[in-house]
């Protein structure tokens, strides 16, 4: 997930970064002063949304970028289209933000997409 512009950063959005990343209230400043930057990496998508969402409510623009297929996805977090889908390393079904629940590859076969995190 990452901020994409310089927002107003007000107190409400340094309290918002500070919530979501930890980072102490100069050290969100600096963060917001530096966009487009990422703030969350490798975490699971829902974590993001709800991350992404803090953001937004406070008034920072934040967009999260799903690193299976480099999308990203859309504000309202609604799932994405399968067929514009093209990690060269994993099948559609494996991408946490598109909107197929499964596939038929041998890990989905033994141990479900459950598994997976992003």
């Amino acid at each position: 997930m990452h901020v994409t512009e310089p927002g107003k950063g007000g107190q409400e959005a340094l309290q918002a970064v500070r919530a979501v990343t930890g980072l102490s209230l100069w050290r969100g400043r600096l963060l917001l002063d530096r966009a487009p930057v990422t703030v969350l990496e490798e975490v699971p998508l829902d974590r993001a949304r709800l991350a992404a969402r803090r953001l937004q409510d406070a008034g920072v623009p934040a967009a999260i970028s799903c690193t299976w297929c480099d999308r990203t996805v859309p504000r309202d977090g609604k799932l994405l289209d399968p067929d514009p889908c093209a990690s060269r390393f994993w099948p559609t079904a494996h991408c946490q933000a598109n909107c197929l629940a499964s596939c038929d590859c041998e890990f989905c076969s033994a141990y479900g997409p459950t598994a997976l995190t992003l």
